[in-house]
């Protein structure tokens, strides 16, 4: 029988490593599962052609937490894995009445990050805590990665709207809607797919294929069939045999048209020899749209040389960050109550060291409002200030009362979002992520703008975070 292989809520469960199913079966023989533990995810270091990252991907991993459960069929097939043959039965038993219990901090969708500095940070039964991982990691490092291309191609078109159309060449349809979604969160004005435009509410823009120039024998009566039929939503591609040729037959083809498109070719002189051509038929009111693997370095220099293009489509590039594909994003272990003690966690491998105990990350600002360094410290012992605002009745968590308000520390990053699984408040709308993001970006020192690599953003680590590591090492 053939399979989709597309998530469902009921079969999320699964969705994770197998390691991380023995260990989570292991903390349950072993008396663990319980104990309250507390993870953090954390970007090790920066790409190389990124100066900054915007966080993204955090409304999905909500929908996660919220949706997570075995289905009966997924039990069974744990049942009959080899690795737990020698589990009890009641960790299965446990496994079918799962319902995710943690406290989550995170920072919010559309704030610009940095390396090592604590995206989201876990608080709850270790088990729970441990199954969680490759999910997290995956669905914030896709949506990361495309925010954080867009940013940058959005800062390199200088004010004029870019539109995604990657999806073709996303990893996967279901990519295709989270690349169309981070885009937009980091200032992209649309998406090519259409079903992402339905679900997000976003503009939608399509063209023309090559295909339907092709499929009539006169270029200017598929131009003329093509405005007949969509008068409002016209852009010519003019391109498929002779850019030139092809902007003067759509102007002779009489077609409504709101713009030209080119694809390929030398795209800053075709840019401008088009648009004389379209000035020279009293047609100004024609846009100029530019695709054809950009990317934002290409859309930097057709404007610094004077390419007159009004609105440019980025496919493969941004929809796949091509030139940085992935993060060194890590779930790690930082704090553990056990019998003896509630003791810190951390690595000492080389390269690969953390600091122990839950963390919060403070943003100075200098006098004009320009972000001009962080600070990671540990976070505050627990204080029940914070009213609960989601649904049940549970009582204050760890961690709420730590000091988010701001003051001389400056601005906190991360905020609670789930007590014992349930949201503290709403999650934010698309509209105010991406307003968000920005105002987050507009606030970054001008060099980390730049598209060449510059000196990193300042990123302290506190004093006794410092000293506690050495104490431990």
């Amino acid at each position: 029988m053939s399979q989709s292989l597309n998530l469902d809520d009921r079969h999320l469960g699964l969705v994770t490593d197998l390691y991380e199913l023995t260990m989570a079966a292991g903390y349950h023989v072993y008396g663990m599962a319980d104990q309250r533990a507390t993870f953090e995810l954390w970007v090790r270091r920066l790409p190389s052609c990124r100066n900054y990252l915007v966080a993204a991907g955090l409304e999905q991993a909500v929908h996660y937490l919220r949706h997570l459960s075995f289905a009966p069929e997924q039990i069974t097939y744990l049942r009959q894995h080899p690795a737990f043959r020698h589990v009890p039965n009641n960790w299965f038993e446990r496994l079918a009445s799962l319902h995710f219990e943690c406290d989550v901090w995170a920072v919010p969708e559309g704030t610009v990050v940095f390396a090592g500095e604590p995206l989201l940070r876990v608080t709850g039964p270790l088990m729970q805590a441990q199954l969680i991982e490759t999910y997290l990691i995956t669905t914030l490092t896709a949506q990361t990665l495309v925010a954080s291309k867009a940013a940058r191609t959005v800062t390199a078109a200088q004010g004029r709207p870019v539109f995604d159309f990657g999806s073709r060449r996303a990893h996967g349809p279901q990519a295709g809607l989270l690349a169309a979604r981070a885009s937009y969160i980091a200032g992209c004005t649309g998406t090519s797919n259409t079903e992402a435009a339905r679900l997000l509410g976003i503009p939608s823009l399509g063209t023309q294929a090559h295909s339907w120039i092709m499929a009539f024998s006169d270029e200017q009566e598929a131009f003329r069939k093509f405005g007949e039929l969509f008068p409002d939503a016209s852009t010519l591609l003019i391109d498929t045999r002779d850019t030139l040729q092809g902007a003067r037959n759509a102007i002779a083809s009489g077609a409504a048209m709101q713009a030209v498109r080119l694809d390929s070719g030398d795209l800053g002189q075709l840019s401008k020899e088009v648009r004389a051509i379209l000035d020279d038929a009293d047609r100004q009111d024609v846009k100029i749209v530019a695709s054809g693997d950009l990317n934002e370095y290409k859309i930097r220099d057709l404007l610094a040389k004077g390419a007159p293009i009004d609105l440019f489509g980025v496919g493969t590039e941004l929809a796949t960050s091509r030139d940085e594909p992935t993060l060194n994003v890590v779930y790690k272990l930082v704090e553990q109550e056990t019998p003896q003690g509630t003791f810190g966690r951390f690595k000492l491998s080389q390269g690969k060291k953390n600091y122990p105990h839950p963390k919060q990350v403070y943003r100075q600002r200098d006098a004009h409002g320009t972000f001009c360094g962080d600070r990671i410290v540990k976070a505050l012992p627990p204080t029940p200030t914070l009213p609960h605002q989601g649904g049940g009745s549970h009582s204050p968590s760890p961690l709420v009362g730590e000091g988010w308000g701001g003051g001389e520390q400056g601005d906190p990053l991360l905020v609670p979002l789930l007590r014992h699984g349930e949201l503290v408040e709403a999650l934010p709308s698309l509209e105010e992520i991406r307003r968000r993001c920005a105002e987050q970006v507009s606030r970054l020192p001008k060099e980390l703008l730049a598209l060449e690599p510059c000196q990193s953003y300042p990123v302290e680590v506190s004093e006794e975070l410092e000293a506690e590591l050495s104490r431990r090492g």
